[in-house]
């Protein structure tokens, strides 16, 4: 097993990542290019926790964290816009939007404990 793993926000990134996942292979409304600007948005989240998890210094691992960190921004933008273009329900907006609210303050935690 790979240390992120057993991370808690590398599960919570996976879950939200799988969440989305179905939601963009479902919904064909979805134009293209914004499956596609969700699609790896939400994957880079998960992917940066796990390659940060491998670095070896404090600095390097934060900024594979900051990246992710910034792509739960950036996913965030993205479903409120799918909202307010009635792309997505609000349900779904608050249930994946409450998941990178999350993601996102788990990340800063963990930021600010390599910034010591």
């Amino acid at each position: 097993m790979f240390p992120y793993e057993n991370l808690d926000v590398y599960k919570k990134a996976y879950s939200v990542n799988q969440v989305v996942y179905r939601l963009l292979k479902g919904n064909k409304t979805i134009p293209g290019y914004a499956r596609n600007q969700l699609g790896r948005a939400s994957l880079s989240i998960m992917l940066n926790i796990a390659e940060g998890s491998a670095k070896f210094s404090n600095k390097d691992r934060r900024n594979f964290y900051v990246t992710a960190r910034g792509s739960t921004f950036e996913c965030s933008a993205l479903v409120t816009f799918l909202k307010d273009e009635n792309e997505i329900t609000s349900e779904i907006f608050e249930n994946i939007n409450n998941e990178y609210d999350s993601l996102s303050r788990m990340l800063f935690a963990m930021i600010r404990n390599l910034e010591e």
